[in-house]
């Protein structure tokens, strides 16, 4: 058997004849940038976060940029960042001119460790980026209380999160604004590049909008040093077809991470925990394992594809050096970071699949 780690065409092939014809409607428009499609998508996606606004842009790491441009972060200020997560969270607080803040995970939930974040607040701090990692909604409530207490911006990193909930409110909608990708193999991907920012915050949402455009408000009059990213007509027509059935591949999603924890019994794993299912949406599946080298192995071999998320600490990042942090503050950064390995786990993946990878599974040994 051979199982790829990812498989697009299960959630394509099904929509293959609607995903054709809305791009044939675009195509015969003759308007590929900042048309209906992209209004359309906006205002459906903005009811499925449950937010105000949304203002499509050209990809996940520049919707977290201009967020913190929009709000004016940048030289001299600091943005606590989580040490677990991949280098788009953080190379988007560099470019602003601002200095990432790492702060170490909970070996619990992967996601920021909030009881660690006071530590790291100074008075130079302006906000707090969470980041929703591998689909599992991070707990909010202690986040929000210090950012009451200290005035800070509370931002979401919600690349790997589209429908994950917190408390009843969705992803997108649980800070004051909220980042998210549409790279094509996230749960709600794009054939294409792609991203969004959604908010309350209806100056926040003009300003993100004009900053993205050039800096400008109004053609050929720029009031910010802006840039060109938006999300195109194409790309915004297809993410409204593929849109409304996103639930539907998130449940399943969950269904099928809900056998691998409730089926998978072998010691020599650390499984994903999860408390409520609404909060974890399984971008990816990440178990532990200390043997990760040959359990890749292992698996390939067995004709089961992997993947990695993420094998180098920020900290240990080239481009992060001249953070100088001592890895000793980030332990369980450090050891999810050389243990995790990513399963297949995606919409229409068959019971003979997922039978024959947990079996596979609960035969290793290190």
């Amino acid at each position: 058997m051979d199982i790829p780690y990812l498989k697009l065409a299960n959630i394509h092939d099904p929509l293959k004849d609607e995903l054709k014809a809305k791009f044939n409607e675009v195509l015969e428009s003759e308007w590929f940038i900042q048309g209906k499609q992209g209004e359309i998508f906006e205002k459906q996606f903005a009811a499925f976060c449950g937010s105000r606004y949304c203002v499509g842009v050209g990809n996940g790491l520049d919707a977290i940029r201009v967020i913190l441009q929009a709000y004016g972060i940048g030289e001299g200020d600091e943005v606590i960042v989580p040490a677990n997560t991949f280098i788009a969270t953080v190379l988007a607080v560099s470019y602003v001119g601002a200095v990432p803040v790492l702060v170490d995970a909970d070996i619990q939930t992967y996601n920021i460790d909030a009881a660690k974040i006071e530590a790291k607040i100074t008075s130079k701090t302006k906000a707090i980026i969470v980041v929703h990692l591998y689909g599992r909604a991070v707990e909010m409530a202690p986040v929000w209380e210090l950012a009451q207490r200290y005035g800070l911006k509370v931002i979401e990193d919600s690349a790997q999160a589209h429908g994950a909930v917190y408390q009843g409110t969705t992803t997108g909608n649980l800070g004051d604004a909220a980042a998210f990708s549409f790279y094509p193999g996230k749960n709600l991907g794009a054939l294409g590049d792609g991203g969004a920012v959604t908010t309350n915050d209806e100056q926040l949402a003009k300003k993100v909008r004009a900053i993205c455009t050039y800096g400008s408000y109004q053609k050929y009059r720029h009031e910010f040093k802006g840039c060109n990213s938006r999300l195109d007509e194409i790309q915004a027509a297809l993410l409204s077809v593929k849109l409304p059935h996103l639930r539907e591949w998130n449940e399943e999603r969950k269904d099928i991470a809900a056998r691998f924890n409730s089926e998978i019994d072998n010691p020599l794993f650390v499984l994903p925990k999860v408390d409520n299912r609404d909060g974890h949406v399984f971008h990816v599946y990440p178990l532990l394992c200390q043997s990760r080298a040959k359990l890749i192995d292992y698996l390939e071999k067995k004709g089961i594809h992997t993947n990695v998320h993420y094998p180098t600490p920020i900290p240990r990042q080239g481009a992060y050096q001249d953070l100088q942090v001592d890895m000793m503050d980030y332990p369980v950064t450090e050891r999810i970071c050389s243990e995790e390995v990513s399963i297949p786990l995606y919409p229409g993946m068959t019971n003979v699949e997922i039978d024959y990878i947990i079996h596979t599974l609960n035969q290793y040994s290190a």
